[in-house]
């Protein structure tokens, strides 16, 4: 159960937020001071805390409070403060939520938006513990795939890592493995990693794409085929398992594998053996078989396309590479990748390349990347550099300065530009509307905030790729723009970006 202090130097206050906050399932510990505060700050787990401004040295000035809520701060950064006074400084309130205060209520509190503003961010804070759990995972996968052999694979999203972390695991084994996942995903990439981090990784490693090859020469090229077995085979000569022995062999397409072949290939993984095409000679070889496919072989297999004990030998372990759709985070290192040194993108192509459900995945990704190198007038790449049409853009997006009418009908989907909605909390809103009125006096404005003035250039365009950066973090978001929270809020309100009030 959450902790939450309540630091207050009236014990009537103490009492009354307390039994408020329990009938609510909240467990409190209270105090009276800043140095019992911390001392309690140190010794057990707090979740929230909830602290008055001034205290028995000064009953007005709130620097008892603020010294409080930076040592707070520096005890446990990440956890929530709300702020409490009867003596409201509008200058204190402002630098204390820009330092990262939860929100700022004056006494007597309102219990409804107290509660409410309670429940919220004990909610972000949990949703925050896990985030961190989640990146410190990350990293640590991360770690251990980097000690890896890649093969030269690019990649950032959390789909690619753990997809590639297993297929380092399971590489060290002899096990059959079966590559699945669309066209272009990059299945042959995680096969040359499971090679490259094998103890086979000096042994041959052949690769044999079922779909282009003839289905009458199939057998020949897999099995090998004596001189005379068909027309034109003036000599003998080996098959892909043979040129493999010892080592590895990728056999991609496999479900283009016809059943005749499909038989052969489970005799070779059961016993390894097999015989050349026009030869009863029975030959042996040690093979480790890798295989790909785009197909849905449970489906082929109920229509007898594919035989079930073959899918059992081949699907040892299954790898399943998601579509670059479903691994977003890997677009934009691709298209640097891709792009090379010296050539850069545009905001809204960035905004374009992300929102691109890419149906051709890496393959089609690469291909686009090479026609805007070779077809871009300069080394800033645009939107239409990549040949984007189709759907439209938002119309903000389509009248931008920064590229004109390339946005008339670029294949995107408004609705995939939505970021992730900031929480303004009602006590935050009360401070920011006597922020508002404070800044209509144009000195008061240029004092407190010196980065708007600097920044007036700042469009809706930046504002929303910063929130797409940043996955809607607010606090990054402002830090990235040179703008403070306050101001990224007016500014997100005045181009139409929602504000969920809460």
């Amino acid at each position: 159960m959450d902790n939450i202090l309540i630091v207050d130097d009236n014990p009537s206050i103490c009492s009354a937020l307390a039994l408020m906050l329990d009938i609510h399932g909240y467990q409190c510990v209270t105090c009276h001071g800043p140095e019992a505060a911390l001392e309690i700050m140190g010794q057990q787990n707090i979740s929230l805390v909830i602290q008055d401004m001034n205290f028995s040295r000064d009953t007005t000035s709130g620097e008892e409070g603020r010294a409080l809520f930076y040592a707070l701060r520096q005890a446990q950064a990440d956890v929530p403060i709300i702020l409490m006074t009867a003596w409201t400084q509008l200058e204190t309130a402002v630098e204390l939520v820009k330092a990262g205060a939860a929100d700022y209520m004056g006494k007597p509190w309102d219990d409804a938006k107290l509660i409410n503003s309670v429940t919220n961010l004990l909610a972000i804070y949990h949703l925050s513990r896990a985030n961190q759990q989640l990146s410190r995972a990350d990293a640590q996968r991360m770690a251990s795939i980097t000690k890896g052999e890649l093969c030269g694979l690019i990649f950032a999203s959390g789909a690619m890592q753990r997809c590639v972390d297993l297929a380092l695991q399971i590489a060290r084994s002899d096990v059959s493995v079966l590559i699945t996942g669309p066209n272009g995903a990059g299945k042959d990439k995680i096969a040359d990693i499971l090679h490259a981090n094998s103890p086979l990784k000096d042994k041959p490693f052949i690769k044999v794409n079922i779909g282009a090859l003839p289905m009458d020469l199939l057998e020949a090229e897999l099995f090998g085929a004596e001189a005379g077995a068909f027309t034109g085979a003036t000599k003998a000569r080996i098959g892909r398992f043979e040129a493999a022995d010892g080592g590895t062999l990728f056999l991609d397409e496999i479900g283009n594998l016809p059943l005749s072949g499909q038989i052969k290939l489970l005799r070779v993984l059961q016993t390894g053996e097999f015989e050349r095409l026009g030869s009863h000679q029975t030959r042996r070889v040690n093979v480790r078989v890798l295989s790909a496919t785009n197909a849905n072989l449970a489906e082929d297999i109920a229509k007898g396309l594919f035989r079930e004990d073959l899918f059992y030998r081949l699907n040892v372990i299954e790898l399943k590479l998601p579509p670059l759709h479903e691994r977003i985070d890997d677009v934009l290192p691709l298209v640097q990748h891709f792009v090379g040194q010296g050539v850069s993108l545009s905001k809204p192509a960035q905004l374009a390349l992300l929102n691109y459900t890419w149906p051709g995945n890496v393959r089609e990704l690469e291909n686009a990347c090479k026609r805007a190198v070779l077809l871009a007038p300069s080394s800033l790449l645009t939107a239409a550099d990549f040949g984007f049409s189709g759907a439209e853009l938002p119309n903000h997006l389509q009248s931008t300065a920064v590229e004109g009418s390339v946005f008339q009908g670029m294949g995107l989907q408004s609705s995939n530009l939505q970021a992730p909605v900031p929480i303004l909390t009602p006590a935050l809103q009360d401070v920011e509307a006597q922020h508002n009125e404070a800044l209509d006096n144009e000195a008061h404005y240029n004092e407190l905030q010196p980065q708007i003035a600097s920044n007036p250039q700042i469009s809706q365009v930046d504002i929303e790729l910063a929130l797409v950066e940043h996955k809607g973090v607010i606090a990054r978001v402002a830090k990235s723009l040179g703008l403070s929270r306050q101001a990224l809020y007016r500014r997100m309100e005045k181009f139409g970006i929602q504000v969920t009030k809460s």
